[in-house]
């Protein structure tokens, strides 16, 4: 079954509260209302995971796609950082309107992009879903090269740590 896929913004306490426990989970900026902490929303086994989307950069051109990095339309659009993701419920983010009317060009290029972003990577669900499945699974076997370990998030201790979370938060 294709789910699509959703672009959310995730709440700023709550990724402070995981960096807590792991120093991988990655800042969020606000300084630009349209700009925090935005990726694509997914399900690995029960739980909801959040993977941050990356602006593209002359960089990603170049770069290859790894187990935990995955290039959106050839680095043209920018790329998901499956090694950053985190599990999220949903009192732990909120849905980006793409449809807001913007009051800005730079606002207006930045909603287009995420527009993009998300088309191509619906388009490419399954390459998506799998290569996040793929990390989760050869994180928690112990079956990644130590390199690629040290950049991912500790997904079993922010599982536990996400569930605490929400149970303190009701």
């Amino acid at each position: 079954m294709i789910q699509n896929l959703k672009v959310v913004r995730v709440d700023v306490s709550y990724c402070d509260f995981l960096r807590k426990f792991d120093n991988k989970v990655s800042y969020n900026k606000n300084d630009k209302e349209l700009r925090p902490f935005i990726g694509i929303l997914f399900e690995i086994d029960a739980c909801k995971y959040f993977a941050p989307l990356s602006s593209p950069k002359a960089k990603h051109r170049k770069m290859k796609n790894t187990v935990d990095f995955f290039k959106i339309r050839n680095g043209e659009l920018g790329a998901v950082n499956f090694n950053n993701m985190i599990p999220v419920n949903e009192n732990n983010y909120s849905l980006v309107n793409l449809d807001k009317e913007t009051l800005t060009i730079e606002e207006l290029k930045y909603q287009k992009l995420l527009k993009d972003q998300l088309q191509w990577l619906n388009a490419n669900f399954n390459q998506v879903k799998n290569k996040s499945f793929k990390l989760y699974r050869l994180y928690n076997e112990g079956r990644l090269s130590q390199n690629i370990k040290a950049r991912c998030c500790n997904f079993k201790i922010l599982e536990e740590k996400c569930l605490e979370y929400n149970k303190e938060v009701k």
